[in-house]
């Protein structure tokens, strides 16, 4: 056998000399006739093996001492608790076992194939230390407290794993020295304690085997399968919420070792206290054995009255113990199927609620009949409230995911100004804390300058218009040819009716279409056309495949002829989509200029404003440098997103116009988050000025004419002072070096805008770039090319 000591301070001898000597001591002190006849007994025959009390070196030989062992142990271990107790008298550092209890015995013999006795985060290097603060303790006297809970994982046979507390008694040890042991001073002692981690420090002061172990150690283990289970279960739902994908098995494995149920599993059902109504988990990784199947449903109809009663009203566990027989007593029961269906013989339905209000149901469930019960439902009881805290945090979690999804689609802060409402946040949570009352102020800034640009689709009313004329007068072209074959077939004066009103209608359509025409047209078809083709699809099988036809035509939602409209909204959604994603690129270089605030939106093209001022950057100083330069980069990103406009349009059904326009607003502004409408305005009359102008500038005319400011193929830059005329024309010869605008630039005069004089415009042409030819190329040409 190895000789394991050299890894510790001390050499280890077996030795029994201290039982056998409190042995005699108890003899000497015995009254009792009975008792003191046995103790002389049995130290008259551990006489007989005198190395039992000077100790055993050799443990190869220690087989043959057993009986022995067993009978001077015989009070440790006493008969009538061998099979409650589990305990066992050893060695360090060897798997021998000098004696043990039949529970010891068959805790090992049950042990699965992989099974290594090792204790639980047991630092091994820290094993010398811990020999060395034993000689400290027992020989110098020092009360070093080095103690802490040791467990053994022990997995069964049937994949359970049972956690046992182990207890270390060292009374029957002593500890000896050798000529090789080192004098240990109190100064050495205040060193070492402050220096655990240095191994060769302690195996300098205690040198390995200079010492001598005499005796042995008894092993005492606690099963605390339920209380380690309940507590691993505690930290992992503190951490983690409720099991998903990632720690299910971890956690599964945990239920199954406080029911002992090797197969057992695990199930949850959230619960919608305004629906009234069970669903399934949002991340879909743990099963709902109630729902079975289905993601959501009526838990009053799905649970049956008792269920309801004790889960939803009572909030209290609901116990099948017997899933069959529960099933013959409630056989219109959605749940007792459900169960059955899943192979479930017994359950534990528990209700998860905080502050009396019920988030969902955790299932435990298993394949045998009675195996989950009334009895073992109890053990639930410590575990619930960490689980309701963290289905609560889960929910939570998921509402702030829709808060975030809704804030980031529709009403997100832009994270330029976020410190301000984070501040305003601060000071809300502060004044309700201490006052109870508190409201959230409006944010505003002031000197702010403002940046307006759009890129706008030409005539797009009346190409959303052709679109609409050309799909209802092909709705009603097909329907009278359907009529004119009815005609044919069975002519009766009715259909001749039906056809002349069809022609009236497309007659008008032709001429003029509006809102109003367009509704009567519709309800013409709804109301008297459609219900004609039902009729004429029943009554003449050879009209059928016609109607097929025609209703294969349909837009299913809206019963009508949605081709030429399509192309034109999918034109549309599609422009829109590539310049909003292009100009939000864009605007992470422009944000490295100098922070500011952008918002976009679309509507038959994109706008987009900018606000940049000092007043709304934390801790930076402001330039009017910023301001040009951001001027600049709109103007290169308008140039940029008339291209795109064009290039995406290549492989569209349908081509559309542009025209692009920015205001200059020399002054500042001071602007204000409207909470109602969870935006940025301007704030003040003389500040409505610009959102007049804003609003109104793409529909104004050139002055004395009956021309559009904006016109395709051009950007029309419209301002009011001579100084932006004069910066604006710097920007544009750059740009024009660039090959990004033409050479024609136009100034001109406006028409009065609601009582807003003096507005002039610099209007200049795009150059172009389509995407297979990279030379520029004027709007003109460009038609040329896509037309091709």
């Amino acid at each position: 056998m190895k000789n394991k000591s050299a890894d510790l301070p001390f050499k280890i001898k077996v030795s029994f000399q201290k039982v056998v000597e409190a042995c005699k001591k108890r003899y000497k002190e015995e009254d009792r006739k009975l008792a003191k006849k046995y103790l002389k007994d049995l130290l008259d025959y551990v006489k007989e093996f005198p190395e039992l009390d000077k100790g055993i070196e050799n443990f190869e030989d220690i087989n043959k001492y057993d009986e022995p062992i067993q009978i001077l142990l015989d009070d440790l271990f006493p008969n009538i608790l061998t099979n409650n107790e589990i305990k066992a008298a050893t060695i360090p550092k060897y798997d021998i076992i000098l004696n043990q209890t039949n529970r010891f015995k068959e805790i090992v013999a049950n042990e699965g194939k992989d099974f290594e006795f090792k204790i639980r985060n047991y630092d091994t290097e820290f094993e010398y230390v811990r020999g060395c603060l034993l000689i400290l303790k027992n020989y110098y006297g020092y009360d070093l407290d080095f103690s802490r809970p040791l467990y053994y994982d022990i997995p069964q046979k049937d994949g359970i794993t049972k956690n046992y507390r182990l207890g270390v008694n060292a009374d029957f040890v002593s500890i000896k020295k050798t000529d090789k042991a080192v004098d240990i001073t109190e100064e050495d002692v205040d060193i070492l304690i402050q220096n655990t981690d240095d191994i060769d420090l302690w195996k300098e002061k205690f040198p390995p085997e200079s010492w001598v172990f005499k005796g042995f150690i008894l092993l005492n283990l606690t099963d605390v399968t339920v209380d380690d289970g309940i507590s691993d279960l505690k930290t992992e739902l503190l951490t983690n919420n409720i099991p998903d994908g990632k720690n299910i098995s971890g956690m599964l494995e945990i239920f199954r070792s406080i029911y002992r149920i090797p197969d057992l599993e695990l199930g949850f059902t959230m619960f919608d206290e305004n629906l009234q109504k069970f669903y399934s988990m949002e991340k879909g990784n743990i099963k709902s054995h109630v729902l079975s199947h289905k993601d959501v449903f009526d838990c009053k109809k799905i649970l049956g009255e008792n269920a309801y009663h004790m889960l939803i009203e009572e909030q209290n566990y609901f116990v099948i113990a017997n899933v069959e027989e529960y099933a013959k007593k409630n056989p219109k029961d959605l749940l007792s199927k459900n169960l059955l269906y899943n192979e479930i013989k017994s359950c534990i339905l528990a209700p998860i609620s905080k502050n009396n209000k019920l988030l969902g149901i955790l299932e435990l469930v298993s394949f045998r009949k009675n195996e989950l019960n009334n009895i073992n439902a109890i053990k639930l009881e410590d575990i619930l409230p960490y689980i309701a805290t963290a289905v609560e945090r889960n929910k939570t979690d998921f509402e702030n995911r829709i808060k975030a999804v809704i804030q980031s689609e529709c009403t997100s802060i832009h994270p330029s100004v976020l410190w301000v409402f984070e501040e305003e946040a601060r000071r809300f949570i502060h004044d309700l804390d201490v006052d109870g009352v508190s409201s959230f102020r409006d944010i505003a800034f002031k000197d702010i300058y403002p940046l307006y640009g759009q890129i706008d689709i030409v005539g797009s009313s009346e190409e959303r218009n052709n679109a609409i004329q050309k799909d209802l007068l092909n709705q009603l072209s097909s329907i009278s040819t359907i009529i004119d074959e009815a005609y044919a077939i069975e002519p009766i004066p009715i259909y001749e009716q039906v056809k002349f009103r069809i022609d009236e209608f497309s007659k008008d359509l032709k001429e003029n279409l509006n809102a109003s025409s367009e509704q009567k047209i519709i309800n013409f078809i709804y109301k008297e056309l459609n219900p004609l083709i039902e009729h004429l699809e029943i009554k003449s099988p050879s009209l059928k495949g016609k109607v097929d036809h025609y209703k294969k035509e349909l837009d299913p939602k809206t019963g009508v002829v949605y081709n030429h409209r399509k192309n034109y909204d999918d034109t549309v959604q599609r422009i829109n989509r590539t310049l909003s994603r292009f100009l939000d690129r864009k605007q992470e270089d422009a944000q490295k200029i100098y922070p500011h605030y952008f918002e976009r939106y679309k509507t038959d093209g994109v706008e987009h404003n900018m606000y940049i001022g000092s007043d709304m950057v934390k801790d930076r100083s402001f330039s009017e440098v910023y301001l040009y330069n951001l001027r600049l980069w709109q103007l290169q990103v308008m140039c940029e997103m008339e291209n795109k406009f064009y290039n995406v349009q290549e492989s569209m059904p349908l081509k559309l116009d542009a025209a692009s326009l920015i205001l200059v607003f020399s002054s500042t502004l001071s602007i204000r988050y409207r909470m109602d409408e969870k935006k940025f305005d301007v704030d003040g009359t003389y500040n409505a000025r610009y959102e007049i102008i804003k609003k109104r500038i793409d529909k104004a005319y050139i002055k004395n004419t009956e021309e559009r400011i904006t016109q395709k193929g051009k950007i029309a830059i419209v301002y009011s002072q001579k100084a932006d005329e004069r910066e604006y024309i710097r920007y544009i010869k750059y740009l024009q070096k660039k090959n990004y605008l033409g050479d024609e630039i136009e100034h001109l005069e406006l028409e009065d805008v609601q009582g807003v004089v003096g507005l002039r415009a610099l209007r200049v042409n795009v150059l172009y770039q389509s995407e297979e030819n990279t030379e520029n190329i004027s709007y003109e040409n460009l038609m040329k090319e896509l037309h091709h």
